[in-house]
């Protein structure tokens, strides 16, 4: 597939404020605009959190007004990257509070501390509002139904920044790329499991439309840049279930294929509730930005899983854990990177 990379991207209003680095979109996102424009990026962690020790990333809490004040009254933003949210379904679901706070507090704190509504946010929401229960693939006119606490805090956080000026929302799917602490996001945690010989099971029933991180970088760099207001769903071309997203990741990384298990969602248990196909529709925002911003995941097609035994059948020595960093969580090296 060839993807239409737009040529030039400007540099987005500085300094820059990317929320929530300890998940994969705003670790890749702070690694990617600091490369790029260096101290004018400023990077949030939880202030528990401090293994994410970096330069240029700072501690304020999820919800924490006082904190988010402070931090604009120092640098003074003039874009905003919201990565901000907790994403781990099962805790959500056990303490809603702990969802609240980290995903709707967190957006309410950022707003109250612009001062007007000249800063450019780009917020990044969730498939996950969906039930996946009816209505793939979604797009931006049909009604949220979320299944999740996680899903239901992400649709309030995106109806509180919808009434906010100069907000773009971008429902993601999954990125595929590498988190700080090695087990978070979808390659993270299923490859952690088999790296220590541990099983993974995934659904087959759970649909979703990956993207590489580094597409959505270059689509949040673009989006910064731009006056684009609404919200637009912004998945990957193709879908996947998780348990084939799981089977590639087996292959690539030449792990025993025993440890890849497979289910029906009905077949998980009560908690927590896991959403169905929830594919994203997303060719209103490539209408509007004159190309399509995600590349194919994978972008080879001799990686795409034709039956459920895909995974057992090996291509010889040249699997590695190497392979699922250079085919699955890389599409940069693939395409120009962005001029400033």
């Amino acid at each position: 597939m060839v993807i239409a990379v737009r040529p030039m991207l400007p540099p987005p209003p500085l300094p820059l404020l990317i929320t929530g680095v300890a998940g994969v979109a705003g670790y890749q996102a702070f690694a990617y605009f600091r490369r790029l424009f260096a101290d004018q990026v400023i990077g949030t962690r939880r202030s528990d959190n401090w293994r994410l020790d970096r330069v240029g990333i700072v501690p304020c809490d999820p919800g924490s007004e006082r904190q988010m004040a402070r931090l604009f009254d120092r640098y003074q933003f003039r874009s905003v990257l919201n990565a901000e949210g907790h994403c781990r379904l099962k805790a959500c679901e056990c303490d809603p509070q702990l969802a609240h706070r980290a995903n709707v507090a967190s957006a309410r704190a950022l707003t109250r501390a612009i001062a007007d509504g000249g800063t450019r946010i780009v917020h990044l929401s969730i498939d996950l509002v969906f039930s996946g229960l009816h209505g793939a693939p979604y797009r931006e006119e049909d009604e949220p139904d979320p299944v999740t606490v996680y899903g239901q805090s992400m649709w309030e956080t995106e109806q509180w920044l919808s009434r906010q000026p100069n907000c773009c929302i971008l429902r993601i799917s999954l990125p595929m790329g590498r988190s700080f602490n090695g087990h978070a996001g979808a390659i993270d945690w299923i490859e952690s499991r088999f790296r220590k010989g541990r099983p993974a099971t995934l659904y087959y029933d759970e649909i979703r439309t990956p993207h590489y991180a580094d597409c959505l970088n270059r689509l949040c760099h673009d989006l910064l840049g731009r006056s684009l207001c609404g919200t637009y769903h912004a998945g990957g071309p193709r879908d996947w279930s998780l348990f084939q997203i799981a089977q590639i990741i087996n292959r690539a990384g030449g792990y025993s294929p025993e440890l890849l298990k497979g289910c029906w969602r009905t077949q998980a248990g009560p908690v927590p509730p896991r959403a169905g196909d929830v594919r994203l529709d997303s060719s209103r925002l490539a209408r509007e930005l004159g190309y399509s911003p995600m590349a194919q995941w994978p972008r080879d097609p001799e990686w795409f899983p034709t039956d459920r035994q895909w995974h057992r059948r090996g291509r010889g020595n040249g699997e590695s854990p190497r392979l699922v960093e250079d085919l699955l969580c890389r599409y940069a090296r693939h395409s120009p990177p962005p001029s400033q």
